[in-house]
């Protein structure tokens, strides 16, 4: 079966996708380090192993898709692409001809995860959406069932209480994301633990609640999306659904509407 190799580009990951060539089926993901410097060739080298140990039975490559919020590492990435797809790679932006509407002030300021992100809303929900997507940043992303993105929130990230004490402190250590045992630490590793965990958990429900009152709508499903939405999801009472690929389910889409 032919498929198609999409990139979706984080300030902190990348996360590669061997999707259906509609953009319905996720067939194998891999997430690497954006931050990590990396020659082309190196690259060609990365990605050639991520997709020999892809599923058997995949056909020939015949798209490639790129959504990226560093505009740095665009170039070598699209060439890189371009060295392993067997036809067009295109890169998704706020000028991309889509079928959703951007309805903000400054449209072409809006980043790709999010237009994606409004892409495959519309399509595997049909309904109003708030995708929170949790990465580098925690973004909520107000999405209409007809695919109307009508802007959102964007509040720093889940580590970044653990980033902060790190830089910020002498004696408190650095600590791993994740759920507390219990919620009152008995050591300090804890204590950092559950606080930053439940800040996060917390600012969710919370900015989640708020905007569904500014919000003029009875019918809104709410989407945890990004890496950090297995660990914040489960705890988070506002998060109807749990779907860490969204935004690359939106690649696939827009790949399929692109190329045409």
């Amino acid at each position: 079966m032919a498929c198609q190799l999409v990139a979706d580009v984080g300030n902190t990951d990348t996360v590669f996708g061997l999707m259906s060539l509609s953009g319905r089926e996720i067939l194998a993901s891999w997430r690497i380090s954006t931050g990590v410097p990396r020659t082309e060739d190196e690259y060609r080298v990365l990605l050639a192993a991520l997709l020999a140990s892809g599923p058997e039975g995949a056909g020939p490559i015949r798209r490639g898709v790129i959504g990226s919020v560093v505009p740095a590492g665009d170039r070598t990435l699209r060439r890189v692409l371009a060295s392993v797809v067997k036809g067009p790679v295109v890169q998704v932006t706020a000028r991309s001809e889509l079928p959703i509407r951007i309805d903000v002030d400054e449209p072409l300021t809006v980043g790709a995860d999010r237009i994606v992100n409004t892409l495959a809303a519309r399509y595997r929900f049909g309904r109003d959406t708030i995708a929170v997507d949790l990465g580098t940043a925690t973004t909520f992303d107000c999405i209409t069932a007809d695919g109307v993105f009508l802007g959102g929130v964007i509040a720093p990230g889940v580590s970044a209480g653990l980033d902060w004490l790190a830089r910020s402190t002498a004696k408190l250590p650095r600590v791993e994301l994740a759920p507390p045992p219990e919620v009152i630490g008995r050591r300090t590793e804890a204590c950092i633990r559950s606080g930053v965990f439940y800040a996060a958990v917390g600012a969710v429900d919370a900015i989640v609640r708020r905007i569904r009152e500014s919000w003029d709508s009875d019918d809104i499903l709410v989407v945890a999306t990004g890496g950090f939405a297995p660990v914040i999801g489960p705890h988070a009472s506002s998060v109807d659904r749990i779907e860490p690929l969204l935004t690359l389910e939106g690649l696939g889409i827009a790949g399929a509407h692109l190329d045409r």
